[in-house]
């Protein structure tokens, strides 16, 4: 039985009409340049009556053409379009989504005796008339953007304050100033438009940045923002950056207009669109109070203890528990001798895994991890810098107790029962100082058991360790008093110390500790060795004190090194299998050690009587 084509249907597109699901034939389909983007395939479609050239695929179809689902001859119901309006009135047709219901080696030729459409003719006996459309409808006629799934139907895209009209093209929504704006989904987007206004919800906005180079300085910022037909990514430069940083909110909707669009860079992005917008100076942005219904920020979760397997630089979206953080520290960045500042975190979820997250700059300066809050970030990249962990860059959005499911499910199972779980990290081997003291927590003899250290990277873990004996001898030494030099310094017997490595000589020095403690726990004990600041901590002096009183009044040193037995601390030690003189043994060093938080403490002895009644029920 011959195919059945929608006589009429190009022509009613065209004019605005409401055509529902129109089955369309392709005569020819062309590609079209477009430089480093995606192809572009122009079709020829005829209804049986009239043929048109004017019919674009969306990107996301090329993969039909790709595998020669989609050719020429074949039939096609279209299920969305959008009508866009070019510089000089012309329309282009953007098929969004078809279905293919005879192949074309299925279909023996051109049906029927089509003629080419032409836009702007009048409706006489050249211009056929869809089935039950309405007489004289205009080309001017404004046009509505449906959310059901007919055929006019964009991406779902569903705007306030509507003009009546019909489906197929872009829906007109009314402005605060009164005036009728027409607005597409982000989806329908493509550098062919000349003229648009998206209707969209902020769902991040990344701080400004500057740049120097051979060419020049500059500034920018981007945002990325999302509609009920998908997301888009944004960048101001320069001027713009004044205009409009202070004017764009997070998580508000405005309306965008007037913008370049080019091919997106997937390097500095996540955002599931092929292209992104460059704001220029005859961008608009307005405010829209009247679109609650456009989604909040998208966010797919990864589970910390999948993150293991991603692949180093993966941007992904993870929530957690902040169960422990690190002050704010103002490092330099060695690039660009800026200063910045930089925080730790600590993020741990239902997986009972925790991974270290590095904040910079304002986010790391104003963060406040105290109450250990759900925290959602979309946007984080991957590294493999000990284990796993994560960083926040300028395009990342965090948020803090984030209003969702996940938020909820995550507190709610916190509180009753991950608080006392012994969580595991996956940046345990990170700098020596990952999970903030709170990760990977070992009584001695497990620690020993596991021959933790053996292999070619440090192992690190936490204890919490009664000092039970302190080596006095060579405790101290005589350092160089450069400030980034800890060199021991040769004394020249004639006022002046020298250090071989500065090869300079100095009318003084500095004390310096290198302190070998034997720590014990209930099961086992271990000897490590404890430098300045751990040495200090546990002592409870500072070295410059402890080598004028070793120096004057030997009685009261030797005090000191006794008070300090049977002190109880928490250590965060790293241990690795060192070998000298062709002799190998597991060196342990103290790299944090502060006080017990017996809260916590107590939290984890409740957790281990609980695993252990489990057992032995």
């Amino acid at each position: 039985m011959a195919a059945r084509l929608s006589e009429g249907a190009i022509a009613a597109i065209m004019q605005g009409e409401n055509v529902t699901k129109p089955v369309l034939q392709v005569i020819s389909i062309r590609p079209i340049s477009t430089g480093n983007g995606p192809p572009r395939y122009r079709l020829l479609m005829s209804d049986g009556v009239k043929m048109h050239s004017s019919f674009m695929l969306a990107t996301q179809l090329n993969t039909m053409i790709d595998d020669q689902h989609l050719s020429a001859n074949a039939i096609c119901q279209i299920n969305r379009f959008i009508v866009n309006t070019l510089k000089d009135g012309r329309k282009v047709v953007i098929l969004m989504d078809l279905d293919v219901l005879r192949a074309a080696d299925a279909t023996a030729a051109k049906i029927g005796n089509p003629v080419q459409y032409t836009e702007g003719a009048g409706q006489g006996g050249n211009q056929p008339q869809a089935s039950g459309s309405a007489a004289n409808q205009t080309l001017s006629k404004p046009l509505q953007q449906n959310g059901s799934r007919g055929v006019g139907s964009a991406a779902k895209y569903s705007g306030p304050s509507k003009s009546p009209g019909k489906v197929g093209g872009s829906s007109f929504l009314n402005t605060p100033g009164g005036s009728q704006t027409k607005v597409v989904p982000i989806a329908s987007l493509n550098p062919y438009q000349s003229k648009w206004t998206i209707c969209a919800r902020v769902t991040q906005k990344g701080q400004i940045r500057t740049w120097s180079n051979s060419r020049g300085e500059g500034k920018l910022f981007s945002i990325e923002m999302v509609d009920e037909s998908g997301e888009i990514r944004a960048t101001a430069f320069n001027d713009q950056v004044d205009k409009f940083f202070p004017l764009i909110e997070l998580n508000k909707v405005y309306y965008f207009s007037k913008g370049n669009l080019k091919t997106a860079n997937k390097q500095y992005t996540a955002v599931k669109n092929d292209y992104e917008i460059t704001f220029t100076n005859d961008t608009s942005v307005i405010p829209c109070e009247d679109a609650q219904h456009l989604p909040s920020v998208q966010f797919d979760f990864v589970s910390i203890g999948d993150l293991e397997t991603v692949n180093k630089d993966s941007i992904v979206d993870v929530i957690g528990i902040c169960k422990s953080y690190e002050d704010a520290a103002k490092i330099t960045i060695k690039s660009s001798n800026r200063e910045v500042f930089k925080r730790d975190m600590h993020l741990m979820d239902m997986s009972g895994k925790m991974v270290n997250v590095t904040l910079w700059g304002a986010e790391a300066e104003k963060f406040d991890g105290s109450r250990q809050p759900v925290v959602a970030i979309k946007g984080a990249r991957v590294s493999d810098f000990g284990g796993r962990s994560l960083s926040v860059i300028t395009s990342s959005t965090i948020i803090v107790n984030p209003d969702s499911p996940e938020s909820f499910k995550l507190r709610g199972w916190f509180d009753s029962e991950g608080q006392l779980l012994e969580s595991t990290s996956i940046s345990n081997t990170r700098g020596g100082a990952a999970g903030g003291g709170n990760a990977n927590w070992k009584t001695l003899s497990e620690a020993k058991l596991e021959n933790l250290g053996q292999g070619e990277k440090a192992d690190y873990y936490s204890c919490v360790g009664t000092v039970v004996y302190l080596r006095k001898e060579n405790c101290m030494y005589q350092a160089c008093p450069s400030q980034d030099c800890n060199k021991k310094v040769i004394d020249e017997q004639n006022g002046l110390y020298r250090c071989e490595k500065c090869d300079r000589e100095f009318p003084n020095f500095k004390y310096r500790m290198i302190l070998s403690v034997n720590i014990a726990d209930f099961q086992d004990n271990q000897w490590l060795t404890c430098f300045q600041e751990s040495a200090e901590t546990i002592l409870g002096q500072n070295t410059a004190y402890l080598g004028e009183l070793k120096e004057k009044n030997e009685h009261a040193f030797d005090e000191v090194i006794q008070n300090a037995n049977f002190t109880t601390y928490e250590f965060r030690i790293r241990v690795k299998l060192e070998t000298f003189n062709d002799e190998s043994r597991l060196k342990a060093t103290a790299m944090d050690v502060k006080p017990v938080n017996h809260k916590e403490y107590s939290k984890r002895l409740i957790m281990n009587i609980r695993k252990n009644a489990a057992h032995l029920g």
